[in-house]
């Protein structure tokens, strides 16, 4: 037997199918505008799903009123959301096509991608980018960005980031008739100045620049002759604010690492 009906109004609840649900509440307790419906549902159009492949189905709007205009979204979601699985698929959330996220992402698992990462930014018509921290591979662990090229059009560049066995800072400039380098102001509480080291290249001439001495904010520089000193230079320095890398240790994955496992992007 079925009804067909223009309008229904349900002041109390509206309950399709059988049993008691405990979120609704019961008898004089009741919460109105509430409902059960056992399912399967579908909402929107009625072709939109071939089989039944959830409780619930949300589809496209297929309503062809002259008053609807269907929206561009098969499901809005306003408030707190929370997805927890039950191993009836492989995966609690399993999505196809492209993801946008606004706001920050916790994540505890790991992250597997079989294609590339990227962090975009815009500069002028091209997409560039940078991640910060680090990235762990599955083969050698080479951490890269991908962006499209800054000056070809239908081209891409890659870089590699350098890797190396401490956790180093550098800073680099010129020096041009002065005999000091003036180290940025944080490096007297980030870098072990006792393990800077300098490269120098005399711009012009030679010059025969040395590295007089180094202290906690300076770095000396003396010429052949007082000559006026006219270079580029690179300073390379250790960080004193967090424990020295262990390079080498034996284990079979990353959790046996004998340091501080927290301070590595590579720790999740």
């Amino acid at each position: 037997m079925s009804f067909n009906l223009d309008d229904v109004q349900v002041g109390g609840q509206l309950r399709v199918g059988t049993g008691i649900c405990n979120p609704i509440k019961e008898g004089d307790y009741k919460i109105n505008g509430s409902a059960l419906i056992e399912g399967p549902v579908v909402f929107g159009g009625p072709t939109e799903f071939d089989d039944n492949v959830a409780t619930l189905m949300v589809g496209r709007t297929k309503n062809d009123d002259k008053d609807c205009v269907p929206a561009n979204r098969s499901l809005w979601v306003k408030g707190n959301t929370r997805l927890e699985g039950d191993a009836g698929t492989p995966y609690t959330l399993n999505v196809t096509g492209d993801v946008t996220i606004i706001g920050n992402t916790d994540q505890t698992g790991d992250i597997t991608a079989s294609g590339t990462i990227t962090a975009a930014t815009f500069i002028g018509a091209h997409t560039g980018g940078s991640i910060s921290g680090g990235v762990s591979g599955k083969s050698a662990g080479a951490k890269a960005f991908d962006i499209l090229h800054p000056t070809k059009d239908g081209y891409r560049l890659r870089h590699i980031c350098l890797e190396g066995p401490e956790s180093a800072v550098y800073f680099r400039g010129k020096v041009r008739n002065r005999s000091v380098i003036q180290l940025p102001k944080y490096w007297k509480g980030l870098v072990d100045y006792t393990t800077i080291t300098v490269n120098l290249t005399p711009i012009g001439a030679h010059q025969n620049v040395i590295v007089k001495r180094v202290d906690e904010d300076k770095i000396y520089l003396q010429a052949q002759g007082g000559m006026p000193i006219n270079c580029y230079f690179h300073v390379y320095g250790t960080r004193q604010d967090i424990e020295r890398l262990v390079v080498e240790y034996e284990g079979a994955s990353t959790d046996d690492y004998p340091g501080d496992n927290s301070i590595y992007s590579i720790n999740k």
